[in-house]
């Protein structure tokens, strides 16, 4: 695993041992940023269920302004405090669970949903964003699943942009539109 390209472009980022954690695999994270590449300059990210802290990294790492990383293993708060060292990037780290942090609110331009695929967050996590109204005008959310995973969709001003599929997984990308 490593990150694409940017500032800290070719970096090999550590993954945990075991099956603890799924890392977005790189043809999947490369189809993701093809897709945001021209919403990333400046803006603010929110890697949830950060993981190894993969795709907040690339997102930093093509010029996004300021990144938090959310997971509730204390395991991946270090390991992804110690990839963004390794790439030369400083960023908040929360160890806390999805929900609390989502609820104390705190607006972000990008979003990446990133959960256990059996975990059963799909629903509370998209709900919990719409009633605090997690994201900016014009922002996106990437949730990746499972292909078979049907997403939920969201309440106004929440709306699906896409959902498509790379083997396995499915990308599903919601906006916030205008009010």
């Amino acid at each position: 695993m490593r990150v694409i390209t940017g500032s800290a472009g070719g970096r090999k980022l550590k993954s945990p041992a075991g099956d603890a954690v799924r890392p977005t695999a790189d043809q999947v994270k490369q189809a993701v940023f093809n897709i945001i590449q021209f919403d990333l300059e400046g803006r603010r990210v929110l890697d949830l269920f950060g993981g190894t802290g993969q795709l907040g990294i690339e997102a930093l790492s093509r010029g996004a302004r300021e990144a938090v990383f959310v997971d509730s293993d204390r395991s991946s708060a270090a390991l992804i405090r110690e990839n963004l060292k390794t790439c030369g990037m400083k960023a908040e780290v929360v160890q806390s669970d999805a929900l609390s942090f989502l609820s104390r609110g705190g607006k972000f331009d990008i979003i990446f949903i990133d959960p256990p695929y059996d975990a059963g967050l799909y629903g509370p996590v998209l709900e919990r964003i719409n009633a605090v109204d997690n994201l900016t005008e014009g922002g996106i959310i990437i949730v990746e699943a499972r292909a078979s995973e049907a997403l939920p969709a969201m309440k106004a001003p929440y709306r699906v942009l896409r959902e498509k599929k790379y083997g396995s997984v499915k990308i599903g990308l919601y906006t916030k539109d205008s009010l």
